[in-house]
């Protein structure tokens, strides 16, 4: 059974000692500290969460870390902006940092249970947890609701850049991988070989010398295409019949290596159907008919029309701001959603959240809507600060507006750099959900360590 906290204290000898900027650190860690022991209902959420985790023995044993521990420990990890691997290594060589996550005389978690802990916490805790911790705010006056500035960001997937051939070859590695466990398993029963250094160099020359402007090399890139293809078609042919037939054996490991094949399988074939369309028959597949990785087959192709970086593959984030900021609500699109179409429902989570709609409410002109829409929303805000004609330029509340508009520009900058929304590091749409949850809550407690008003 997993104990909610354990009342064990870390006594700091050292107080005094340290340079000015530790101090700080120190200080923003024990007002975090702080918050979480006032607001004891954020605990509660996660013990719900993580308690079955660890069910307990016939004899009563207790797991070896506590809720409380391993909620500080994923909020060290995400404000230090490290790996978790490396946040316990950063964890065991600090005694400030064990003693905020309160181990007491617990050895250092590892960080395979940390990532398991992590996995178990739903996104709708973390959405809670940031619903707790914004009526704390208000409770404390540390939020001012009547204005409020909302944007957009994309946060990545971690994958590679996906082109037809890499994605073949994702394909064709990860079936051998899996059929080469199985040769393990039961040696004789896969006697096909499947050459796989010269599909790898299939697989360079395509990368190398697709963009070639040399004729006789292109007529070698569509010879070694149409090879590369029929190399993924025989290895998927091998891998389904694998696959049906380990599923009768009754052994676990096979069933097990059958189930992972078939995961992939649907993937793999629309990877094979877009490079066909593309290769052999010289179409351009759009986006809807690709996927571009075959293991976060949830991630979008945005565009945003920006010069640096114009192709993203993630998702679309909506983040709303307070003039303390606070970031009130967020939501994070598995399908793209036109900005134009977002302020109904930002106005729409305001007031469930708040109880009435905002006084103000500043958004760049991507959410400028229809002229019907717009009328409609200026009839529900005093102050709508959406450009939509020149003249609204005019106006100095207007345009007092924006510049507080601009501000949130800063804080996507700071939840990308510090707090890890940049890139999210864990696999599967729930879990990149939680991951900028957890980076809103984590960015919401060190808003709230400072000074009011700041």
């Amino acid at each position: 059974m997993r104990q909610m906290f354990d009342p064990q204290r870390h006594f700091d000898w050292c107080v005094g000692s340290r340079a000015k900027i530790v101090l700080e650190y120190e200080k923003k860690y024990n007002r975090v500290s702080g918050i979480l022991d006032e607001k004891p209902e954020l605990l509660d959420l996660v013990h719900r969460d993580l308690k079955p985790l660890t069910r307990g023995s016939p004899r009563g044993r207790k797991a070896d870390f506590t809720s409380e521990n391993i909620l500080r420990a994923l909020i060290v990890h995400q404000i230090e902006g490290t790996s978790l691997r490396e946040t316990m290594v950063r964890l065991a060589h600090s005694a400030f940092l064990q003693g905020f996550v309160r181990l007491g005389t617990r050895k250092v978690l590892d960080y395979t249970l940390l990532d398991k802990c992590f996995k178990v916490i739903q996104p709708e805790t973390w959405h809670k947890l940031n619903d707790a911790l914004r009526d704390y705010a208000v409770a404390n006056g540390r939020l001012d609701p009547s204005t409020l500035r909302v944007d957009t960001t994309v946060v990545e997937a971690n994958i590679h850049w996906p082109t037809d051939s890499s994605l073949l070859w994702d394909s064709w590695r990860t079936l051998y991988r899996l059929l080469d466990a199985a040769r393990v398993e039961v040696p004789g029963w896969i006697e096909s070989r499947f050459h796989e250094g010269k599909v790898k160099k299939l697989h360079l020359f395509i990368t190398r010398y697709a963009v070639s402007p040399s004729k006789k090399r292109q007529r070698k890139v569509r010879k070694s295409q149409r090879k590369f293809l029929e190399q993924v078609e025989r290895i998927v042919c091998v891998s389904r019949d694998f696959a049906r037939e380990a599923k009768k054996t009754g052994d676990l490991m096979l069933v097990g290596i059958a189930l992972e094949i078939e995961r992939y399988l649907p993937r793999i074939r629309k990877v094979q159907g877009a490079a066909c369309r593309a290769w052999l028959k010289g179409e351009v597949v759009p986006a809807a008919d690709r996927i571009f990785s075959i293991f976060e087959d949830h991630v979008e192709l945005i565009k945003r029309g920006r010069r640096h970086k114009p192709v993203e593959f993630g998702h679309m984030v909506l983040l709303g701001q307070s003039p303390e900021k606070f970031i009130t609500q967020y939501d994070v699109m598995e399908k793209r959603i036109p900005d134009s179409k977002l302020p109904e429902s930002v106005l729409a989570r305001h007031k469930e959240a708040f109880g009435r709609l905002p006084e103000e409410l500043a958004a760049d002109k991507g959410f400028c809507g229809k002229p019907e829409v717009m009328a409609k929303l200026r009839e529900k805000v005093n102050v709508l600060a959406i450009p939509q004609r020149l003249r609204d330029w005019a106006e100095d509340s207007f345009v007092a507006l924006q510049h507080f508009r601009a501000g949130i520009e800063g804080s996507i900058s700071v939840l990308k750099r510090a707090f890890g929304l940049l890139r999210c590091r864990y696999r599967g749409f729930k879990s990149f959900v939680s991951n900028v949850a957890l980076g809103v809550f984590c960015h919401n407690l060190v808003m709230l360590t400072g000074p009011p008003g700041k």
